[in-house]
């Protein structure tokens, strides 16, 4: 593991169900290079901000909650998760070794990625992806965790299937108080961003 290695870290979820199949372990990087106008996360498109977090720290949280939660995977949200591609990579590896599976949201579609030589790496580490921008004004009525129509799932893997029954249940959005801090994760609901902080 590259004990120097830092994760630029927008937020952390140790345990969601929010943000994939079954429990997982769920972290938002900072900085995203696309400007969708309709993003959820408008806060964390700033590559600037954010907590800087070795990956031991992260893969030292990620066995924790594992071991508390049971998880059943770890989901890369963002920001641009491909945006940050050696530190995703390296957590990747974290979760495979825990044998977790990985969901990673990105803004990219597929294509572009196919395109980037630099993205394969992680792409092929990948259990499932959801492409593409989140459009406010197409929103998706059928799938879970997909936040609008044009989005796509990819199963980059056998290790997930689209028959997994769990993608047809309606969408959640999670609300947590901690020491006078509100998050929210989940399905964009709106007037609500994912990752908001209000005191």
């Amino acid at each position: 593991m590259p004990s120097s290695l830092q994760l630029s870290v927008a937020q952390i979820v140790p345990v969601t169900e929010a943000e994939g199949p079954g429990r997982r372990f769920a972290l938002w990087f900072q900085g995203c290079p696309l400007r969708c106008p309709s993003c959820c996360n408008p806060e964390m498109l700033p590559f600037a901000g954010g907590t800087p977090m070795t990956l031991v720290a992260v893969a030292e949280l990620l066995r924790a909650a594992h071991v508390e939660h049971r998880l059943e995977g770890m989901t890369l949200l963002g920001g641009e998760p491909f945006a940050h591609v050696e530190a995703a990579i390296a957590l990747v590896d974290e979760a495979h070794r825990l044998n977790l599976s990985v969901m990673l949201f990105s803004g990219y579609t597929l294509e572009n990625l196919h395109a980037d030589p630099g993205a394969q790496p992680l792409l092929d580490r990948i259990d499932i992806l959801v492409d593409g921008p989140y459009l406010r004004d197409q929103p998706e009525k059928k799938l879970r965790w997909i936040g609008s129509a044009n989005q796509r799932v990819h199963f980059l893997s056998d290790r997930c299937s689209a028959d997994d029954p769990r993608w047809r249940l309606p969408n959640t959005v999670e609300i947590r108080l901690r020491d006078g801090v509100v998050t929210v994760n989940g399905f964009p609901v709106a007037g609500i961003g994912l990752g908001l902080r209000t005191r």
